[in-house]
Formats: structure tokens, C-alpha cells, sequence
């Protein structure tokens, strides 16, 4: 069944293909466009430089409308990191809006 959802996920996989932000990179696994693993490797002249840092999005059919669970799933020390991985910003809670699309969630973490 293609929904909308699922229609925005294929458009947004493919812009991140097609022009991807400097140092992230993110796919459906497993074929499952409602899942994805994601990859953003730490900004230059940061505590974090050098370092690659794994990432899931988990998407509902709600998605544009509502954002996606993003968590870390390697270790991250930071003050808006959770023990679990759950990251406190703005965009995935109170401030999300439908323009957001993959890359631009992964470029607002990354930074």
C-alpha cells in the first residue's frame, strides 16, 4: 500500500541520494521505507570531530504531519542526548513542521 507517507519517504530518500549534506548519510533498512539507519559524522573544530555517530528514524503514516522517533544508537555524551538515546530538539517536538524532510532533521542534529 503506498500512502503519503510513504510516497514523502521515497522523495525524501531520494533527494538525500541525489544531493546529500556534507557528512551525513541515511537509508530505509531493509527495504522497510518506514525505518531507517542513518549515519552523521562529527562537524570539524567540535568535542565530536572525527567521530561517526549511528542514528534510527522511525516513521508513522502521520509523518509529514508529525515527526519521526530519531535516537542514537551508538553512545553519545551531550546535554540533549538521553541515556536511551532520545535527543531533546525543537523540530522533533513542538517546533516540527511538515517542510522538514530527512536531510534537513540529520543536518539540524549534525550541527
Amino acid at each position: 500500500m503506498s500512502t503519503s507517507a510513504r510516497k514523502r519517504l521515497m522523495r525524501d530518500f531520494k533527494r538525500l541520494q541525489q544531493d546529500p549534506p556534507a557528512g551525513i548519510s541515511g537509508a530505509p533498512q531493509d527495504n522497510n521505507i518506514m525505518f531507517w539507519n542513518a549515519v552523521i559524522f562529527g562537524p570539524d573544530d567540535t568535542p565530536w570531530d572525527g567521530g561517526t555517530f549511528k542514528l534510527t528514524l522511525q516513521f508513522t503514516e502521520d509523518y509529514p504531519n508529525k515527526p519521526p522517533t530519531v535516537r542514537f544508537v551508538s553512545r553519545m555524551f551531550h546535554p540533549n542526548i538521553y541515556a536511551d538515546g532520545s535527543i531533546c530538539l525543537d523540530i522533533l517536538q513542538n517546533q516540527w513542521s511538515p517542510i522538514y524532510d530527512v536531510a534537513a532533521i540529520l543536518t539540524s542534529i549534525q550541527v
